[in-house]
């Protein structure tokens, strides 16, 4: 978790963000770069070269890298944290400042870091889209951590995963493994409903205690409300600081007529989510 990557709009959740990666980067003396996100110039070009009622050209896309790197110098400034690697195992910051990254150029970049952070999509224009999310998740290759609409206080010292035995819920522990092995605890709960063949988390659990987790088994709490409402309801009850889960089992199309887990945990989380796909 050496390298995070932050792309960074003005939106709401923004600030949430920055604490968010931070305290992940605190963890492990990590860098963080920012870079601007701007609008997808196809879409504009489809709605007649304008972006809320205002023409997308030259001095546009330049006051949007500016107000992007204010953003992030500003917060960056206000919590000390250096620009360039120091001696320290401290967090460090860089910027890119060359050019606007569309959604998709926030996934080709992303897979040179270990981490992408964003925010949890909402609707509404000034809100993290989630248009973002899914072109990180879906084209980097690499995890996500997700802020919630608030920051939290701390991160990584109880760790939920969220496990229904696919590769997706896999590879998302493969990636948290530097995260869970640095946590007090980790409990494993099954997803309701969504298990596919495989290991169960009994199975899980013991797998990861070879490497040195401090993981165990927990029920997940029933609720009428859904799958994802019951994860994070038992995430909650453990006081879990970070939720580990696989991203999109079911294709987009589904979760978005049916609604499904990973739906249901990106409209309501109010903790961190660790999601790879």
């Amino acid at each position: 978790m050496k390298s995070i990557l932050i792309p960074v709009e003005d939106h709401a959740g923004m600030g949430a963000v920055f604490e968010t990666a931070l305290r992940l980067a605190e963890r492990f003396g990590s860098y963080m770069e920012g870079v601007a996100l701007g609008p997808d110039l196809a879409q504009i070009a489809a709605a007649d070269f304008s972006l809320g009622g205002v023409v997308f050209d030259e001095r546009t896309r330049r006051e949007l890298l500016s107000e992007a790197y204010e953003l992030f110098a500003a917060f960056m400034q206000s919590h000390a944290i250096a620009h360039g690697q120091t001696e320290t195992p401290r967090p460090y910051h860089g910027w890119r400042g060359d050019r606007l990254l569309t959604d998709a150029g926030v996934g080709e970049y992303g897979r040179v870091f270990d981490v992408i952070a964003i925010g949890r999509p909402a609707n509404g224009i000034h809100q993290p889209r989630k248009t973002t999310l899914e072109a990180a998740l879906f084209e980097s290759g690499r995890p996500l951590l997700i802020a919630p609409p608030q920051a939290p206080a701390k991160l990584g010292e109880c760790i939920a995963i969220a496990w229904n035995a696919s590769p997706e819920s896999a590879r998302s522990v493969a990636f948290a493994m530097p995260l869970l092995l640095a946590a007090q605890d980790v409990p494993v709960m099954m997803v309701p409903g969504t298990r596919l063949a495989g290991p169960d988390e009994s199975e899980l659990a013991t797998s990861l205690r070879r490497h040195g987790v401090p993981a165990r088994t927990v029920p997940t709490l029933e609720t009428p409300k859904g799958p994802g409402h019951a994860v994070l309801e038992t995430a909650y009850g453990l006081g879990a600081d970070l939720l580990v889960k696989g991203g999109y089992t079911q294709s987009r199309m589904r979760q978005f007529i049916f609604g499904g887990p990973t739906s249901q945990i990106l409209a309501e989380a109010n903790l961190p989510v660790f999601m790879a796909h």
